[in-house]
């Protein structure tokens, strides 16, 4: 659920990702990996410490033709991570990451009738277009995190990323796009542990401020070459956050959360292409998103708990693209959400845990995709009036002995609109939103033995989907597994560790994708069938 308080403009919650910290011995690895339909993957890493400093470096070269055609892949991506510790109080993280991807063909979207007649096809619209992008991009972030005094930590947060990106779409008019874009951004939050009289407090507040400018163009696209000049402006997005949260335990048992952020994002639009007319424009969005949760310990190893939260989101920049010319979309306005959740945390004996949740969200405007038939391939973006989301979910994790671990997760989702009058006057109230399958249950298990041996199954089952709003059309449910399994052998300082994998283990047909409210009804994209990999990890660790 939404999480607005710490983190802003955003409805769909957070995830937290911890990157791999450089390890105390310096060490070197490389690792091959091939596979069907034209992988190959080369990898990379070296990384260790030394005194104060800390470094790791990871360097990939992937290149995959496809399991369709018109899907060719080339990527190398630079991702490293370096850290200094001044004293035990006090440390800087620096992350450094460069992507240059030249191809990224898209077959596009397909037919039900072509699917069936062969998946493994192209749209030819998108062959004849020479569909598909190309990116290269650098960003750099800085982390500080510094104690004050027995109670109080500061963290500050800076970062900087340039953006060249090239997209073609299979129609002519303005179907070649290009940008530059340049985002700056940081933040400052302190924290304050300690007590209110008996009560164990912790107190947050902070700020953060970003900027975002891209020099956006647009082109014909005469069946994949370059044509005449359709747009050229510059779009600027300044956004200002202010937060606080307080978390308050009342008993022993019995904690309080308590939160709120106000957001103001100022989208600012110049038309530099005024042949067509000048369509600069502004647009300043602002919100309060308040929070509240409580947690009650029910024992030792069960947690109760209830959150109300709310939420902001703002169109993005692509989002707010016009359908009628250039500048932002003048009718599109901001999702907006409250979430309730009420949910169980806790351990069974000392090898498992489970985790049960019941959520309702009420959003209102939210942002529905749809395509128009002079640009086929490309979304703009509309409001709904008002959606409702329901939906249970569950967790179970055991490790039942040493080496053996299986998990299983489940998901229930019942989201509909519930007023939902479109561009064209179409009435959707009622009709279930595109896209969310309304059971999805995931399996994994997994088993290492100590000479070595390692195994790892997992099976997803999707419900169907609908692919447009009015429910008239849908995917299919399907269950997909995947299997890998591998040997890990160690010669003194060396690691030796083949590995084999099988995708899609029982050659299901299934799409891995759905592209909603497609014009023409090319809704699908076809996953690959079973395919095999393969590779080898070589590790040398330069320490004892």
């Amino acid at each position: 659920g939404p999480v607005s308080s710490l983190y802003g403009n955003a409805s769909g919650g957070a995830i937290l990702i911890h990157s791999e910290d450089a390890p105390k011995t310096p060490f070197i690895s490389l690792r091959p990996s091939f596979g069907e339909d034209g992988f190959q993957k080369h990898q990379i890493k070296f990384g260790g410490r030394s005194g104060k400093l800390g470094a790791l470096v990871n360097l990939s070269d992937l290149n995959y033709d496809g399991y369709r055609d018109h899907s060719k892949t080339e990527a190398r991506q630079v991702n490293s991570k370096f850290s200094y510790d001044f004293n035990d109080d006090s440390d800087l993280i620096m992350v450094l990451n460069h992507t240059d991807s030249p191809t990224a063909d898209d077959p596009g979207g397909l037919t039900e009738d072509q699917v069936n007649n062969d998946p493994t096809q192209a749209r030819q619209r998108n062959v004849d277009f020479d569909g598909g992008e190309s990116v290269e991009q650098t960003r750099i972030g800085f982390v500080y995190k510094n104690k004050i005094g027995t109670a109080g930590s500061l963290m500050l947060r800076n970062y900087y990323l340039w953006r060249d990106f090239e997209n073609k779409l299979p129609f002519v008019g303005g179907g070649s796009v290009a940008f530059d874009r340049f985002f700056v951004g940081g933040g400052v939050q302190y924290t304050h542990t300690g007590q209110i009289g008996s009560f164990g407090n912790r107190f947050m507040i902070g700020f953060d401020l970003d900027q975002q400018d891209d020099d956006r163009e647009r082109f014909d696209n005469n069946q994949g070459v370059l044509g005449a000049k359709t747009l050229d402006q510059n779009e600027k997005v300044v956004s200002i956050g202010v937060f606080l949260q307080d978390e308050i335990a009342l008993t022993e048992r019995l904690e309080l959360t308590l939160g709120g952020r106000f957001d103001r994002i100022k989208f600012d639009v110049s038309d530099d292409f005024l042949a067509d007319g000048d369509d600069s424009g502004k647009r300043t969005l602002k919100e309060f998103s308040p929070s509240l949760g409580i947690r009650f310990g029910l024992t030792d190893r069960t947690n109760l708990y209830a959150n109300i939260s709310t939420s902001f989101e703002t169109p993005t920049t692509t989002e707010f693209a016009n359908p009628t010319g250039g500048g932002f979309n003048p009718d599109l306005d901001p999702q907006t959400a409250t979430n309730y959740e009420i949910g169980i945390k806790g351990l069974i004996g000392a090898r498992s845990r489970y985790e049960l949740a019941l959520f309702q969200i009420d959003v209102d405007d939210e942002l529905v995709a749809f395509e128009i038939p002079t640009q086929p391939g490309r979304d703009f973006f509309n409001n709904a009036g008002k959606s409702e989301r329901k939906g249970f979910e569950m967790l179970l994790a055991t490790e039942p002995v040493d080496g053996l671990k299986a998990s299983l997760a489940y998901t229930y989702s019942d989201f509909t609109f519930e007023k939902f009058i479109d561009v064209n006057a179409n009435d959707f109230g009622g009709k279930s939103i595109p896209g969310i399958p309304e059971h999805l249950v995931h399996a994994d298990l997994s088993y290492a033995h100590s000479s070595g041996l390692f195994a790892n199954f997992d099976v997803l089952y999707s419900d169907k989907v609908f692919t447009n709003n009015a429910n008239s059309a849908s995917s299919d449910s399907y269950v997909v597994s995947n299997l890998k399994l591998g040997y890990t052998r160690f010669f003194n300082n060396w690691e030796f560790s083949p590995f084999i994998g099988v995708n899609n283990l029982a050659g299901e047909h299934y799409n891995g994708n759905v592209r909603i409210n497609a014009f023409g009804q090319r809704f699908f994209e076809p996953a690959p069938e079973r395919n095999i990999y393969g590779g080898l990890t070589l590790r040398y660790d330069f320490g004892a």
